[in-house]
């Protein structure tokens, strides 16, 4: 049974008050393809659209097996005893086959989720490109509104999240392992030229040598291809996050680079930038749900699906009878 909707008003003012409840609540509203929570959100959101850039965004990722989850606790606590408030927003792969996701965030971080200044939000990627939940900028400005300082954002590490992340957050952080082969080629260029800090973690015991080892590598690389941008040249450095041991330092390049960001220009410029991103893929968004919602779309789209898969009609071909079926009725 579903629980009974609140006012755009309790909404609004349960999050200034940093109500965690209505702040989660709000957040399954954002994430909503209901018509009527669709319409509710975004009166909700409109509240607290102007950021005031005070806050930092930090995107994570990286390959499954990376230690992403175990990073982030202890990043995170270490964040929170400073007396800041952190929120993740932890996105869990959906199965494209049974379309379930595991959301087990709040079970592999259990020591960050009962700390008083943390928040972890577990969301289920579903259809979204790169695996990355379709709400996570709406959710992120619910969380800032709340009073949270340091929004982290976790990636599955597959696909196009990591494009997906890096243009929604200030600092994008890729972890990376040592001793798992030749460590130039366990990732994309593309990849390690959107990070702005690699972070080798499981530095610890016997893999310590070959952590160092392989940070001299990533540095000569990023040196090679990689030129300061912004006031900013990516650092490499090294932690082990389950014996807590360089997480500080990770801290310090997050502040050393918004210090950097902020004093050329850059930070503020760069979200402005975001948010015009934000509205192109909202107007798509948008698009695509009140397209697949038409009356004379929904009633040709099975046959139009038929004709294409069994070859009678070209996929471009089914697409524009369709497109014209959809601007006709509108």
């Amino acid at each position: 049974m579903r629980k009974k909707q609140l006012t755009e008003e309790a909404y609004v003012s349960g999050i200034k008050e940093g109500n965690r409840f209505i702040l989660s609540r709000a957040i399954t509203l954002v994430e909503s393809n209901l018509p009527a929570d669709v319409e509710l959100a975004q009166k909700i959101i409109r509240h607290f659209s102007r950021d005031e850039e005070k806050t930092i965004r930090i995107g994570v990722t990286g390959v499954p097996g990376v230690g992403k989850s175990t990073f982030i606790e202890s990043f995170g606590e270490m964040v929170a005893d400073k007396g800041l408030k952190v929120a993740v927003l932890a996105v869990d792969p959906s199965s494209q086959v049974t379309k379930g996701s595991i959301m087990g965030d709040k079970t592999r971080m259990e020591r960050l989720s009962n700390h008083p200044n943390a928040y972890i939000r577990p969301s289920a990627s579903g259809s979204s490109i790169g695996g990355v939940a379709r709400k996570t900028r709406e959710a992120m400005l619910l969380c800032e509104a709340a009073g949270f300082d340091v929004i982290i954002v976790e990636t599955v590490g597959v696909g196009q999240s990591e494009t997906t992340v890096k243009g929604m957050v200030d600092f994008f952080l890729l972890l990376m392992l040592a001793g798992a082969g030749d460590e130039l080629q366990g990732i994309k260029k593309g990849i390690m030229e959107m990070a702005d800090c690699v972070t080798i973690n499981k530095a610890d015991g016997d893999n310590k040598k070959q952590a160092l080892r392989a940070k001299r590598e990533y540095a000569n690389a990023l040196h090679l291809f990689r030129q300061e941008e912004h006031g900013w040249h990516c650092s490499v450095i090294t932690c082990s996050a389950i014996e807590r041991e360089g997480i500080n330092n990770v801290w310090q390049e997050v502040e050393k680079f918004v210090d950097v960001r902020k004093q050329v220009g850059y930070f503020s410029e760069n979200r402005k930038k975001q948010r015009l991103e934000w509205m192109k893929e909202s107007i798509e968004d948008e698009l695509m749900q009140l397209f697949y919602r038409n009356e004379a779309v929904k009633g040709h789209l099975q046959e139009t699906k038929e004709k294409v898969m069994d070859g009678f009609l070209p996929a471009y071909s089914g697409a524009s009878e369709l497109i014209k079926l959809f601007t006709r009725e509108n």
